[in-house]
């Protein structure tokens, strides 16, 4: 970041509507521009992950509706943010357009002026998160409605029999591990890494997820999602693909590009798939595509529960995520607890591998030094006596 005018940020500016696709393309030091209301945390850090200049959002960092993260996790970094810049902001934008931010919320493209946009500080950023913290009975409220609601209608998901994918992977009687880009998703990964080289489960990567797992030198066997967060490499990487569609629809109604949106950018890259239509979230999906698969023991990277997860991703109600769980039963472990739980014991194969290095080292040390090679001569010569006078 540098300054060209008193309290300015300047920086190339780069617009998105959606926060995790424009993140990856942001370089070190640009601006960006997004229309995203109530941040959430995973969002957040992937800016500051990149390190940009300022964030300007067109709307409001805080709707009131519940106390999102994302805003303070920009603050905490250093970032500034500046709200309520107006959404005709983005399509102003084009990229790389060198962009000057002064601090009343001015900004300014060359010495063109394209709007306003309000400073948020700290302590702003205090007084309406405790406000949103205030309604925070409301929106729990409002989501159980909503999620028992569609619990009537969405029950059929926990005894669906619809045909599944013919996958290469062999999946009964293994463990799997899901892998879903949510919060804390990197530590958890890390952590059960021991876990995954010695156990060799499955491992599906849900959208984003599949990038996570590259990202730790792991290559999903399985890509399932409506494709719209992972990266092309990803797609690439050998996986097998499997596009989340809408569940059917009546007869003769049929549209490939409406039921299973995500099948024409595998299409366009060339790579085969197969579609499952199933109710629920992509990972709700992924659970339910591994149980009934025959896995022994499903293990989580990433996926979401609590009501700040669900809030965060914009959802109202999380009816078919409580009817996953329920048809996955006990045989679904939340990663951090395999972490814990979980403790590399002495294999053969480390023993081995001591023994043979202990080896190695002694016919170095015999060939290299005669002071050595004397010395066990000689206990050589001790032994043998030793073994006559038995």
């Amino acid at each position: 970041m540098r300054t060209v005018a008193p309290q300015a940020v300047v920086g190339p500016a780069r617009a998105g509507r959606r926060t995790k696709a424009l993140a990856p393309t942001l370089p070190r030091g640009s601006i960006a521009v997004v229309d995203h209301a109530d941040m959430d945390r995973l969002s957040a850090e992937a800016l500051v992950e990149r390190r940009v200049a300022a964030v300007v959002n067109a709307a409001p960092a805080l709707s009131g509706r519940y106390p999102a993260t994302g805003p303070g996790v920009l603050l905490a970094a250093g970032i500034p943010v500046f709200e309520c810049a107006g959404s005709d902001l983005l399509d102003r934008i084009q990229p790389g357009d060198q962009l000057a931010i002064r601090e009343d919320g001015t900004i300014l493209r060359g010495e063109e002026a394209l709007g306003a946009a309000r400073p948020l500080t700290e302590e702003q950023l205090a007084l309406q998160l405790s406000a949103a913290r205030a309604r925070v009975a409301d929106a729990m409220r409002a989501f159980v409605e909503n999620t028992l609601s569609y619990v009537s209608r969405e029950w059929p998901l926990l005894c669906d029999e619809s045909p599944l994918p013919k996958l290469r992977v062999h999946v009964r009687g293994k463990h799997v591990l899901v892998v879903v880009r949510g919060a804390g998703y990197r530590e958890d990964l890390h952590a059960i890494l021991p876990y995954v080289r010695d156990v060799r489960p499955v491992l599906i990567g849900v959208d984003g997820g599949a990038d996570a797992l590259l990202a730790v030198g792991l290559r999903p066997h399985v890509i399932l999602g409506d494709m719209d967060s992972v990266s092309d490499a990803a797609l690439r990487c050998g996986a097998e693909l499997v596009v989340q569609g809408y569940p059917h629809p009546p007869e003769g109604e049929r549209d490939p590009a409406r039921d299973a949106p995500g099948l024409a950018r595998v299409e366009r890259l060339g790579l085969p798939a197969q579609v499952l239509h199933a109710l629920g979230t992509s990972e709700d999906v992924a659970l339910i595509l591994a149980e009934r698969l025959g896995a022994e023991l499903i293990v989580a990277v990433g996926i979401h529960f609590s009501l700040q997860d669900f809030l965060d991703k914009g959802r109202k109600g999380m009816s078919s995520t409580f009817l996953a769980r329920l048809k996955v039963g006990s045989i679904l472990v939340d990663a951090r607890r395999v972490s814990r739980l979980y403790r590399r014991g002495l294999r053969w194969i480390d023993v081995a591998w001591v023994v043979l290095s202990a080896l190695v080292l002694a016919v170095v040390v015999y060939s290299v030094s005669g002071s050595a090679r004397a010395f066990l001569d000689l206990m050589a010569v001790h032994v043998r006596l030793w073994l006559r006078h038995m």
